[in-house]
């Protein structure tokens, strides 16, 4: 996975997104590109959650994304009303793979 010199990656919650770009690449399909994604993803596939997703949940939606995808076990105390952005929380890696690729 290529990441900018210098830049150091040390949170989970890029694992969702580094999971879709590499399905993406091998199925040489393209993820929208207002799509964002905030969670870890487990050995198994499972989709887990992350800390302060309201806050991510909330900077996503600044920086213009129009959807999110999330773990389905951060959205205990999140108001899906209070947000612009379409949140989609999902709890296995198939999931997305189901509403992107397929």
């Amino acid at each position: 996975l290529n990441i900018t010199g210098g830049l150091k990656i040390e949170d989970p919650a890029i694992d969702l997104a580094i999971c879709t770009s590499l399905i993406s690449s091998y199925e040489d399909i393209v993820i929208p590109p207002d799509t964002a994604f905030a969670a870890e993803v487990g050995l198994g596939g499972e989709v887990r959650a992350v800390n302060k997703i309201e806050q991510r949940i909330s900077e996503a939606e600044k920086l213009g994304f129009k959807t999110i995808y999330v773990s389905k076990f951060s959205m205990k105390s999140v108001v899906i009303d209070n947000y612009k952005i379409k949140i989609k929380a999902v709890g296995k890696l198939e999931e997305i793979f189901m509403d992107l690729f397929v």
